[in-house]
């Protein structure tokens, strides 16, 4: 299936897996895609998987990934040098902070790469770098971050299924079908007509340093993911002795705690403006470009929302293909928009301010 296809670069060594699960080849007769599903469109996405892979925009270039690794190490760095020489004033205080911010967020943006096997061509390179991104720099666990995001991009949007809106209905109501549904029942559990305000407040300056930062750990824990959590230790480790030699206990958490919240902001509204003003529903098993289109939108390219973005403002191309490396996003879209054009999809493309206003 195409799902099975655009998740998995060795298709020989994932095949060996299903060998055991075969049932049986199905009969001449019968249809090999279902009746929800578009048929032509499935067989023109297929072409142009096929023209993509002949391209080579599958293939990374190395020499990319290396200079974003090494501008985040960059960063990392100077976060800490700047309150070595300058002090702990409020002022080198601030500028740390958000030096240490944009490092860690372009961190999120690079184990995301890695997470979908993007960066190298052999997949335990991106599993090793994977773990040293995420677990050490970032200090979250690759695992964890693997099972929920893996679930997202194989149904986005469909509720029960991907856990990034599972926030509805306990803490806001999405979709227009859904609050409707809600309204029906009568089921309230907080003041939706105020979702738009108290959204300030909640979900992007707490994400990370409440749910998250939970939420990794209690995962990694029992499901005894012990590597990625040793490796989560190194980064604890080094945070508290390097920063706790500069900066006082109380000083010390204040730090971390805003810079996670300065992370998860600015986390929250990029990884939202795809996703949230876009159809939410119950999943109808539509083929892999309708699921993905219906759930996604893109933003307008420019220098800056490319690296501001980690290159998700090319959402949708994203979606499509998830293991292409984010610098080729920009090749494929002219051919992906031809598509969706001849089969009456609607390929939204915003302002990245307009994007931002859309979620709220």
């Amino acid at each position: 299936q195409d799902a099975f296809v655009a998740f998995h670069v060795d298709k020989v060594l994932v095949s060996k897996y299903l060998k055991s699960l075969q049932i049986g080849e199905l009969a001449p007769d019968q249809p090999s895609i279902e009746p929800t599903k578009n048929k032509m469109l499935v067989k023109d996405f297929r072409e142009l998987r096929a023209t993509v892979e002949k391209m080579g925009l599958l293939e990374p270039n190395q020499l990319f990934f290396f200079l974003h690794l090494a501008h985040i190490l960059l960063l990392d760095t100077a976060a800490w040098l700047i309150l070595f020489y300058f002090g702990t004033s409020l002022m080198p205080f601030i500028v740390s902070l958000v030096v240490l911010t944009i490092s860690q967020v372009q961190a999120s943006w690079l184990q995301h790469d890695l997470g979908h096997l993007s960066v190298f061509r052999k997949t335990k390179w991106n599993h090793l770098l994977h773990k040293f991104v995420m677990c050490h720099l970032i200090g979250a666990s690759a695992k964890w971050w693997t099972l929920l995001h893996s679930r997202h991009h194989a149904k986005p949007n469909c509720f029960r299924k991907d856990p990034d809106i599972d926030m509805h209905p306990f803490l806001f109501t999405l979709g227009k079908k859904f609050s409707v549904e809600l309204g029906i029942k009568k089921k309230k559990y907080m003041p939706y007509n105020h979702q738009h305000k108290y959204f300030f407040i909640t979900l992007p300056p707490l994400l990370f340093p409440t749910y998250f930062h939970c939420h990794t750990f209690y995962i990694a824990y029992t499901k005894r993911y012990w590597v990625d959590l040793a490796w989560m230790l190194t980064f604890y480790i080094r945070f508290f002795f390097t920063y706790g030699s500069l900066l006082e206990i109380k000083s010390l958490l204040a730090y971390y705690f805003i810079f996670r919240m300065l992370e998860s902001s600015w986390f929250v509204w990029v990884s939202q403006m795809n996703h949230i003003p876009m159809d939410i529903y119950y999943d109808n098993n539509l083929d892999w470009v309708s699921t993905q289109l219906q759930a996604t939108c893109n933003v307008e390219q420019s220098l800056f929302n490319d690296w501001f973005t980690g290159h998700l403002n090319f959402q949708i191309e994203h979606h499509l293909f998830p293991t292409m490396p984010r610098h080729n996003y920009w090749k494929v879209a002219p051919l992906v928009k031809s598509l969706c054009a001849k089969h009456g999809l609607e390929y939204q493309c915003k302002p990245l301010l307009t994007a931002f206003a859309d979620i709220v």
